[in-house]
């Protein structure tokens, strides 16, 4: 049955790459991913769980379980445990998702994309790339790669009108995002793993990552920036601002009120101690409430269009759908113990710690990088002064401090499983997120870009051996 969910999750992740020449859209192949792999894992749970070790920590936690015929304990595990766990994580990103693109929206929406458009006078491809890519590196450190790619996509459908070039922008702000998220303790949903289980610190990981990242980055801006020559052709700026007749006090106090409510989320983390998507969902109350008092006397068209009710309408659900699927999809792995075993094989077989990470990266942009981050977190302790002190072996004292707090064995996860993603479209959130919203073909990324995110991440790699 193990060999089936990956037979099935091949043939879906297929039928999502070659969307276009199937004309079927990626989300709906990824919900039904998600359901089969699901179906086979509650249909083989007699083959696929007794010797699963999450099974066996499940037991461990409720004994009372034990006491019920076999196919109840299987049943409890996968739908009251597995399923229920697997959705809460999967919910945490997708509110947070849709509270981002519903903040974004309402900031567009009132036109005010073009306090920042406006001051871009530049048609040059490659001076466009550099600052954007600039900007996105540093965005995403202080916000996070998800939410970076949401603003800078959006940002490109008001600078380029030809749909290539915006797809090629829209590429790079992926690997630039992503990039800027690994060496931030909140830039990615990984680095926040590791911040928040111990494995890292804030100022370890951004002394540790930081020039390593912009290496990643750096490497692919400057091979396109010898191939990249021209201008582009701006799109016709009256037709954009159709969109609200607003006043300019409206634009601006739109603007900073839903960039601020962006920018707040990781200070409500630090503070409060609580997921990320419940900063986002606070930011996007406040933003709701003021637009509505905003508009309370407005003519009826221009009011039904600036209330968030009718902006919700523009939010790209199907982007949504396909995150729901893809993640859902990926926790049946999991749940089945699939990626456990990757990680172990990985182990036994290189034990060397830069070669485990690079491996773990490279998984990827094929797997999402949480549960690959999680597996690797779960196989190896944190080691401090105490527990080195009784190791009395030599070479396992050397392996063992690897993995101290900001050592390099996390250090390096931290590095690849941010920035491995960039090499395929739906190798991470940001990628996805790009994806869904300029609707990039899985071939086109794969045959323009992902060599450029490869020569990225190795070229960090082997700076980050250097210098280490």
């Amino acid at each position: 049955m193990l060999v089936l969910m990956v037979i099935v999750f091949i043939l879906g992740y297929t039928a999502i790459a070659l969307e276009h020449p199937l004309k079927v859209d990626k989300a709906a192949s990824a919900l039904l991913l998600s359901v089969a792999l699901w179906v086979i894992m509650i249909f083989g749970a007699g083959e696929i769980l007794p010797g699963n070790h999450f099974f066996k920590e499940f037991l461990e936690r409720y004994p009372e379980v034990t006491q019920l015929p076999l196919h109840e304990q299987f049943r409890r595990f996968i739908v009251e445990h597995e399923i229920i766990h697997h959705l809460g994580e999967t919910a945490e990103i997708l509110f947070f998702l849709f509270g981002a693109m519903t903040i974004v929206e309402t900031i567009d929406s009132h036109n005010g994309f073009r306090l920042i458009t406006d001051r871009i006078k530049t048609t040059n491809k490659v001076k466009l790339l550099w600052i954007l890519s600039f900007l996105t590196f540093f965005m995403s450190a202080a916000l996070d790669n998800l939410t970076t790619t949401i603003v800078m996509v959006t940002l490109l459908n008001k600078l380029i009108k030809d749909k290539k070039d915006r797809w090629f922008f829209a590429s790079m702000i992926v690997i630039a995002a992503n990039a800027g998220g690994a060496w931030s303790p909140i830039g990615d949903v990984t680095t926040i793993m590791l911040w928040i289980g111990g494995q890292i610190t804030a100022w370890g990981i951004i002394k540790g990552i930081f020039l390593v990242s912009l290496v990643n980055m750096l490497v692919p801006l400057t091979i396109v920036s010898f191939f990249e020559r021209g201008h582009f052709e701006l799109p016709d700026k009256d037709s954009q601002a159709a969109t609200l007749d607003n006043t300019a006090r409206e634009q601006k106090l739109v603007f900073f009120l839903g960039v601020g409510a962006l920018l707040s989320v990781p200070i409500f983390k630090t503070f409060t101690h609580l997921p990320p998507y419940m900063g986002m969902l606070l930011g996007l109350s406040v933003l709701w409430i003021i637009t509505d008092l905003l508009h309370h006397n407005d003519h009826p068209e221009k009011k039904r269009m600036g209330m968030i009710t009718n902006i919700l309408k523009k939010v790209d659900t199907p982007t949504i759908f396909f995150f729901l699927g893809i993640l859902t999809a990926v926790a049946a792995l999991q749940s089945a113990g699939l990626l456990h075993m990757l990680a172990v094989y990985l182990d036994e077989k290189l034990h060397n710690i830069y070669y485990i990470d690079m491996a773990i990266g490279l998984l990827s942009s094929i797997v999402d990088n949480v549960p690959l981050t999680a597996a690797g977190m779960g196989m190896y302790p944190v080691h401090d002064a105490l527990s080195l002190a009784q190791i009395t072996d030599p070479q396992a004292l050397e392996w063992a401090k690897m993995f101290v707090q900001d050592g390099l064995f996390w250090e390096f996860l931290a590095y690849t499983a941010g920035t491995g993603g960039s090499i395929l479209i739906i190798g991470s959130a940001a990628g996805v997120a790009a994806m869904g919203l300029e609707k990039i073909d899985f071939i086109w990324y794969l045959k323009r870009m992902s060599l450029l995110a490869l020569s990225g991440y190795f070229a960090g790699s082997l700076v980050y051996y250097l210098i280490k």
